[in-house]
C-alpha cells in the first residue's frame, strides 16, 4: 500500500468533548496559565490546598545540531547518554523506518540500522543497552499494528519480540524496575489500556488502566511513580490537562494537579526530580509553552517558552540538559522540521 499523504487531524468537537475542553481550560485559569510563579492545583486535597511556592527558577535555550532530515511524529528514546529518534514522517512519507542517534558530547548525529518496518506514533523506551518499540501506525495517525521490536545498540540489529496484546499507536512508554509500561494510545478511539512488558520473559501482563482513555500523553517517572500528563480524547480538538500518577507497588492511579496548558503531542523529560513539559498542539495552534511540575508540592510553574513551537517530538535529558529534536511546525504533519533545541533548567 503506498504511504498516505499528509492531511489535517482536527474534527468537529462533540458536546461531551466541549464540556471536557471547557473544564480543562478552567483548570488552566485556576493554576495561572502561562503566567510566572509556582501555582497550586486549585483542587481540594485531603490534607487541604497544596502549598504555593516561590517564583520558579528559569532556564535557557540552546540551539543544537539539526536533525539530518526534517521529521515529525517521531519517537524519542534515551539510552546511555544518547538520544535516539525513530520512525515518523519525512520526505513525503508517513511510514519512515529511520533510526538516528544524537551524541550530546560531540553535538553530532549518526544514522543506524533502520526499523524493520516504517511507522509513526511508535511507543519507545531505552533499557539495558537496547531500544524497545511498541505498536504504531502505518498510515497517517491511523491503522495501528501490534508489532513490537527490540534494537541492540552493540550489534546495530533488530529482532521481533512478543506483540502487543491489543494493537494501538500514539501510546506512551516508561520503564520502572526493569518492566516496560505501555499506557494509553489509540486504535480507532482513545484507550486507557495499561500493559507491562517483561524483557526477560518476553511476556505481557495487564495492570490497572488509566482512569480516562487518552492518547498522545506526556509520560515521565518521578520517585518511582509513572505520571501520565495531558493528551487528548481521540483528536487534538479534545485536548485535556488531566494528570494521574501510577504507583506500581499498589497498582493504583491517583489524580494530581492538572497541566496548566491542556495539550497533546507534547514532549516531556525529568531533571532534578521535576517533570518538564514542552510544546504540543491543538486545533489551529502549535504550543510554545514550557511548564514544570514539582511532585512534592503537587504544583506547576511556567518556564521560558520554546524558541520554536513544535509538536510530534519527544524529549530526553542528559546531564541536566533536555534535548528536543525535530517535530512539526504546524498542526498535523505537513511541516516537519530539522530544528533541534535544548533547555537547561535554571
Amino acid at each position: 500500500m503506498p504511504p498516505s499523504r499528509w492531511d489535517p487531524e482536527g474534527r468537529a468537537i462533540t458536546r461531551r468533548a466541549f464540556v471536557v475542553r471547557a473544564a480543562a481550560l478552567s483548570w488552566a485559569v485556576a493554576v495561572g496559565g502561562a503566567g510566572g510563579g509556582w501555582a497550586t492545583s486549585g483542587r481540594a486535597h485531603a490534607q487541604g490546598p497544596g502549598p504555593r511556592l516561590a517564583a520558579p527558577a528559569g532556564g535557557r535555550w540552546l540551539t543544537r545540531a539539526p536533525l539530518p532530515l526534517a521529521r515529525t511524529e517521531i519517537s524519542v528514546a534515551l539510552l546511555d547518554g544518547r538520544v535516539y529518534v525513530l520512525g515518523g514522517y519525512a520526505e513525503g512519507r508517513v511510514d519512515q523506518p529511520l533510526n538516528q542517534v544524537y551524541d550530546p558530547a560531540s553535538d553530532a548525529w549518526r544514522t543506524l540500522a533502520p526499523m524493520p518496518r516504517g511507522l509513526n506514533h511508535v511507543g519507545v523506551v531505552g533499557f539495558a543497552g537496547k531500544i524497545y518499540t511498541f505498536g504504531g501506525f502505518i498510515e497517517q495517525n491511523r491503522t495501528a499494528i501490534p508489532d513490537c521490536f527490540v534494537y541492540d545498540v552493540a550489534s546495530d540489529t533488530w529482532r521481533a519480540i512478543a506483540p502487543l496484546p491489543a494493537k494501538r499507536g500514539a501510546m506512551s512508554v516508561a520503564e520502572v524496575g526493569g518492566r516496560l509500561h505501555v499506557i494509553g494510545g489509540r486504535d480507532v478511539t482513545s484507550v486507557g489500556t495499561h500493559e507491562v512488558y517483561d524483557p526477560a520473559a518476553d511476556a505481557w501482563s495487564a495492570r490497572a488502566p488509566l482512569p480516562d482513555g487518552r492518547d498522545h500523553i506526556a509520560l515521565v517517572v518521578l520517585d518511582g511513580r509513572i505520571h501520565a500528563i495531558g493528551g487528548r480524547f481521540n483528536t487534538f480538538a479534545n485536548n485535556t490537562g488531566r494528570h494521574h500518577a501510577y504507583d506500581p507497588a499498589t497498582d493504583r492511579w491517583q489524580e494530581r494537579a492538572p497541566l496548566p496548558t491542556p495539550r497533546s503531542g507534547a514532549a516531556a523529560a525529568v531533571v532534578g526530580g521535576r517533570a518538564y513539559v514542552f510544546g504540543g498542539e491543538e486545533t489551529g495552534r502549535v504550543f510554545q509553552e514550557a511548564e514544570v511540575y514539582d511532585p512534592r508540592a503537587d504544583a506547576w510553574a511556567a518556564l521560558p517558552p520554546m524558541p520554536t513551537p513544535r509538536h510530534g517530538t519527544g524529549a530526553a535529558a542528559v546531564a541536566g540538559t533536555i534535548y528536543i529534536p525535530g517535530g512539526g511546525l504546524t498542526v498535523g504533519g505537513s511541516r516537519p522540521s530539522t530544528t533541534h533545541e535544548a533547555f537547561v533548567p535554571g
